[in-house]
């Protein structure tokens, strides 16, 4: 069993990693075509670009301006560890011991419009590149044709590896966009959580990105291999519901009183 997982806004650069262990991205190359390219915006154009604040700009020009293929403890911490937005903070990879990072380097895998596929271990610099972003480049008009096929050959590579035909989508529909799931060789999974709200169940999106982490963390504390034990997920009130689900799409609701 595979899981992806959307990256966050949020960084975290000043916290101490929790282990020394990293490996390095498999895209490197690509990165740094990309960051060759976003060199030459400026912080205006990044802030059109991206739809961002005029700080925020300014911040991502100086990021690509030092950004390096070279990787090292001064410029670089684990992806994981990195990332600060809500599903991480369901997931809590803090908190992890050597067992569980190494369950989660195995079955884990993070999409990035920079770095296209990210293990939790692999060392990664501060940038901010959502793959929705329509940059014009070499290979197209966005960074899903810059991409093509990368992410979903490389999914199935290592579900060769592992002898794993299933897919566990818990990424945002922008990010799981990079992923052709027709060509993905098994099946993919995606589960849904929802709130109950106003008298009905729905989608919050604070909630539902939470809940993204939470279910990764669950299968990371309980070594899942088997994707069926996702459905006995059942942190913080969740439920599966087996009635508002098909093979493709799991529903998990919760009614906090």
């Amino acid at each position: 069993m595979l899981i992806v997982l959307s990256p966050a806004k949020s960084l975290d650069f000043e916290s101490r990693p929790t282990t020394k262990k990293f490996t390095l991205p498999d895209f490197t190359t690509d990165s740094a075509e990309l960051i060759d390219l976003l060199r030459q915006f400026s912080p205006a154009q990044v802030g059109s670009l991206m739809h961002i604040s005029d700080p925020l700009a300014q911040l991502n020009v100086a990021r690509y301006a030092t950004w390096s293929s070279q990787y090292s403890w001064t410029n670089a911490k684990q992806a994981v560890l990195s990332f600060n937005g809500d599903v991480y903070g369901g997931l809590d990879a803090t908190s992890f011991n050597a067992r569980q990072l190494d369950y989660a380097q195995n079955h884990i895998r993070i999409l990035s419009g920079l770095y296209g596929l990210l293990r939790p271990l692999d060392l990664m610099q501060p940038y901010r590149l959502e793959m929705g972003t329509r940059l014009s480049n070499a290979r197209g008009k966005d960074l899903y044709s810059f991409w093509g096929n990368t992410q979903t050959d490389a999914l199935n590579a290592l579900a060769a590896e592992q002898k794993s035909n299933v897919l566990v989508n818990l990424a945002s529909e922008e990010y799981f966009k990079a992923v052709k799931p027709t060509s993905f060789n098994g099946k993919v999974v995606t589960p849904i959580f929802e709130d109950w709200k106003n008298g009905e169940y729905k989608i919050i999106s604070f909630y539902a990105k939470r809940a993204r982490g939470l279910m990764a963390r669950y299968a990371v504390l309980n070594k899942i291999k088997n994707v069926q034990k996702l459905k006995a997920f059942n942190l913080d009130g969740y439920v599966f519901v087996p009635d508002e689900s098909d093979a493709q799409s799991w529903r998990f609701q919760r009614r906090v009183a």
